[in-house]
């Protein structure tokens, strides 16, 4: 069976229906299509494995694929589409689940997604078509899972949807390098169409999964998320194909967990490309702790992440340059990372990677979790960090959909790994000597800003006493309230002073500090024509943070002193 062929007919067929416009629908139309088809074949499967013969399928039997879709001669034209549209699709998104895994994703697929086809004539011909395809014969289902494969590639090209599709070449090359192992746990809370939970699965097959027990061990391994029910319903479809019955990809945004994660939820290995360049809601983002507040959903993913991992946990991540650099929450929640972490490897990628979704420089943070959750760090846990610069092939100038990276190029990476020296295309950060400075740059700042606090507060004390005077004065002395007011007045005006003098050392330390933080680092051991990089790269950044800092000082404090006339 050329498998291929029955989905490029499939595709030519829905585009003479006049209620699919585009990719994007074209691809959902066909999406929950082949979720029912390829879930009835499981849940034949499953039937012919009990021998007790109680198993039942949680799709009712009119709906199942079998018996109303695997006749070619049966139900067509407008009787079809009445079925699909105001039967099929209501009952089996308002399914009773029962506490049904099965019966769960089902009716999730069916609330999420819709059936645009409007010809019930073509719906027919798609139907037929996808009854070429054998899912019980294992070759079958072997080429459709590489055909399937290429059918999530376009969600690169079918409009805002590219967001959900990661390379998988880039997919592999992190899992190869993570290495989860059978018996561990492994999330993926962003997971789009499922790549780096198939990736795992593939990955931790190959090290030996023979038996029941065995297969049933990874079947509980593997979770996801997913908010959007397109990337969802093909996910889930994935997995399935990939033999995980009953794939756990929870059809919720999994920010919101963030609040609610407990020890028994926490994991061994997280593979993630997290949505980058969007905006959570303010309902969203007060779910997490104040200091980490923001509306940039991959730096909120990356608190979440770091949240979800047990002590000894790794994770291997996508980030764009935005989330290495920036200052206020986004420095915070580096500190975060950096503290309570490992951030051992970072590979930086090209901007072409994820052309034409996103044209964005990315990197792949690899890190493991030091410290238990549940305590606070004083020590940071990452000391060194070395960077590696994909290169792209030799005479290409980027990477397209049709010349995508490849996986055969990270095998200089790879070699890499085990064997790490600086080079052209590595180098290695001493992050620890790094935040030492900026400590020892920021400590008189914060010095001052404690000092002036405790100021602060005498003053505060002085101007209430001296207003319990003022109310002892008697009303006829005019003259003695006045003065007693004037001296109120400069008491408040000596008070304001000190608190702003008290903010302004509290910035510079801050701006000091949390220079420490930016790991946007080029390469110090080349030369880069638009600019002279110093060897110690981020040593030049905090000195020069703390230099621009004492001159903001210096300027605010005169037009202080200007103010009240000195």
């Amino acid at each position: 069976m050329n498998v291929s062929a029955v989905i490029k007919s499939i595709r030519n067929i829905m585009r003479q229906d006049k209620g699919v416009n585009g990719d994007a629908q074209r691809l959902e139309q066909m999406g929950w299509m082949l979720f029912l088809k390829i879930f009835d074949a499981k849940d034949e499967e499953l039937e012919d494995m009990d021998e007790t013969g109680e198993y039942v399928s949680p799709i009712p039997k009119e709906y199942r694929w079998r018996d109303w879709a695997a006749n070619d001669e049966g139900i067509t034209g407008d009787e079809l589409i009445t079925f699909i549209d105001r039967k099929l699709f209501p009952d089996l998104s308002n399914l009773k689940i029962q506490d049904n895994k099965r019966a769960i994703l089902v009716r999730d697929v069916f609330r999420g997604n819709n059936n645009y086809m409007k010809s019930g004539q073509l719906f027919r011909q798609v139907v037929n078509e996808l009854n070429k395809i054998d899912f019980h014969a294992s070759r079958d289902r072997h080429v459709f899972g590489q055909v399937y494969e290429t059918i999530l590639k376009e969600l690169q090209s079918a409009g805002s949807s590219g967001e959900f599709y990661t390379p998988r070449a880039v997919t592999e090359f992190m899992t190869q390098t993570i290495d989860p192992k059978l018996g561990e746990r492994i999330l993926d809370p962003a997971c789009g169409t499922g790549g780096f939970l198939t990736a795992a699965i593939e990955h931790i097959r190959k090290s030996g999964v023979e038996n029941l027990e065995q297969r049933q061990q990874l079947q509980n391994s593997v979770h996801g998320f997913e908010l959007k029910p397109l990337p969802h319903m093909l996910a889930v479809t994935n997995l399935i194909l990939h033999d995980i019955e009953v794939p756990d990809i929870a059809y919720e945004d999994s920010l919101l967990r963030n609040q609610s994660i407990k020890p028994k939820n926490r994991v061994d290995v997280i593979l993630a490309n997290p949505p980058f360049g969007g905006n959570v809601d303010d309902a969203t983002a007060a779910t997490f702790p104040v200091g980490f507040r923001t509306k940039e959903s991959a730096d909120l993913f990356l608190v979440m992440m770091v949240n979800y991992l047990k002590q000894g946990g790794r994770a291997a991540i996508v980030l764009p340059d935005g989330s290495l650099t920036g200052d206020g929450i986004k420095a915070r929640i580096r500190e975060m990372l950096l503290r309570n972490c490992n951030l051992h490897t970072i590979i930086r990628l090209p901007n072409s990677v994820f052309k034409p979704y996103a044209s964005v420089s990315t990197n792949l943070l690899f890190f493991e979790r030091v410290s238990s959750p549940s305590e606070e760090q004083e020590e940071f846990a990452t000391k060194e960090i070395w960077y590696y610069e994909h290169q792209l092939p030799e005479g290409s100038k980027g990477y397209s959909m049709t010349n995508p990276i490849k996986l055969e190029e990270f095998e200089v990476e790879k070699a890499w790994w085990n064997n790490r020296t600086e080079s052209e295309t590595a180098w290695k950060i001493n992050i620890s000597e790094i935040i030492e400075k900026a400590i020892e740059n920021a400590k008189p700042y914060y010095e001052k800003e404690k000092e002036l606090k405790r100021e602060a507060y005498s003053l505060k004390e002085k101007i209430s006493a001296e207003k319990t005077v003022l109310k002892d004065i008697d009303k006829n002395q005019t003259a003695q309230i006045e003065k007693q007011q004037e001296k109120i007045k400069q008491l408040e005006s000596s008070l304001q002073e000190t608190e702003t003098q008290a903010r302004i050392e509290k910035q510079t330390a801050d701006s000091i500090f949390y220079a420490a933080f930016d790991l946007d680092i080029k390469n110090p051991n080349i030369e880069y024509e638009e600019d002279d990089i110093e060897f110690d790269v981020l040593i030049g950044k905090i000195e020069k943070s703390f230099a621009e800092s004492s001159q903001i000082v210096n300027k605010i404090k005169a037009l202080i002193d200007l103010d009240n006339g000195k």
